[in-house]
C-alpha cells in the first residue's frame, strides 16, 4: 500500500494538463508584450524629439557661424567622399529637399529607428529628412535681416489647422518618419510649387494651404489602421527664433 501511494504522487503532468499550462503562460506573454512594445516605442519618440531639438540648434549654430544654412545631403553612395555632407549648392533649387547633413553638423545619423546605411542600394530607413528656405542656404549671398522667405514652408496638423504663421513660415524643416520608417501625412507627398498665388501666402478656407504647395504635417501621432496613420516627428526653424540668435551673437545685423 505504501508503494502504490509513492507511485501516485510521483505521476507527472498528462499531456492535457501541459498544454493548457503552456496556453495559460503564452496568454499571459501575449498580455505583457503590448504594454512593453508601447513602453519602447515611447522612449524611442521621447529620444527622437530630444535628437531633433538638438539638430535643430546644430542648424542654428552653424548659420551663426557661417552666415547661412546648410544644404540637404543628397549624395547615396556611403563610400564617397561627400556623403553625409552638406551640398555644395541648393539655392537654384527650390524643390531641394534631402536629409540633414549629419557630418557637417554632427549630429546622429539616423532617428532611433533607423540603421547606417552600407551600399547605394539600401534605403535611407531612420534618416533626418530635411529641407530648407534657398534664400536662406545661398553661401555666396549671405541672409540678413531683410532676407524674405520664398518656399513658403507651411506646417499643419492632423485637422488642417495651421501651426505656423502665414506671414512667417519656416525656414527650416526637419522630421524623423518614426517608427513605420515611411513618410505619412502631408510628408507623403513632396511638393515644390509655391502657395496659389505668385506673391506668397494663399489663405484658401483660413486653415491650410491648397493642395501642391509645400505642406508638411506635425502633430500627434495616429495609431496603424487609420486612414490618417501618422507618426512623424517634425520640428522647425523659425526665421524669428533665427534673426534673434544671430543678433545675439553678433551675426547680425
Amino acid at each position: 500500500m505504501i508503494r502504490k501511494s509513492i507511485a501516485i504522487g510521483q505521476r507527472g503532468f498528462s499531456l492535457l494538463e501541459l498544454t493548457l499550462v503552456l496556453f495559460i503562460i503564452a496568454l499571459a506573454l501575449g498580455g505583457m508584450l503590448n504594454p512593453l512594445g508601447s513602453l519602447l516605442e515611447g522612449r524611442q519618440r521621447t529620444e527622437a524629439k530630444t535628437h531633433l531639438e538638438r539638430i535643430k540648434e546644430a542648424l542654428v549654430g552653424f548659420a551663426m557661424i557661417n552666415g547661412y544654412l546648410p544644404c540637404p545631403t543628397t549624395t547615396i553612395d556611403p563610400d564617397n567622399a561627400g556623403y553625409g555632407l552638406e551640398d555644395a549648392t541648393c539655392n537654384a533649387d527650390s524643390v531641394a529637399e534631402g536629409y540633414i547633413p549629419w557630418r557637417t553638423l554632427g549630429v546622429p545619423e539616423t532617428d532611433p529607428w533607423g540603421a547606417p546605411r552600407t551600399t547605394s542600394a539600401a534605403p535611407f530607413n531612420g534618416y533626418w529628412r530635411y529641407r530648407v528656405d534657398r534664400n536662406f542656404s545661398n553661401s555666396g549671398a549671405l541672409f540678413t535681416l531683410a532676407t524674405a522667405l520664398t518656399e513658403n514652408l507651411t506646417i499643419r496638423d492632423g485637422q488642417g489647422n495651421l501651426l505656423t504663421a502665414p506671414t512667417e513660415t519656416p525656414v527650416a524643416v526637419i522630421y524623423s518618419t518614426g517608427a513605420n520608417l515611411s513618410q505619412d501625412g502631408e510628408n507623403a507627398t513632396f511638393e515644390s510649387a509655391v502657395c496659389g498665388n505668385a506673391s506668397g501666402y494663399d489663405p484658401g478656407s483660413g486653415t491650410a494651404c491648397p493642395d501642391g504647395e509645400p505642406l508638411y504635417q506635425a502633430g500627434n501621432p495616429v495609431g496603424p489602421g487609420s486612414a490618417s496613420a501618422f507618426d512623424d516627428i517634425t520640428v522647425w526653424v523659425a526665421r524669428p527664433l533665427l534673426f534673434n540668435r544671430m543678433v545675439i551673437a553678433g551675426r547680425l545685423p
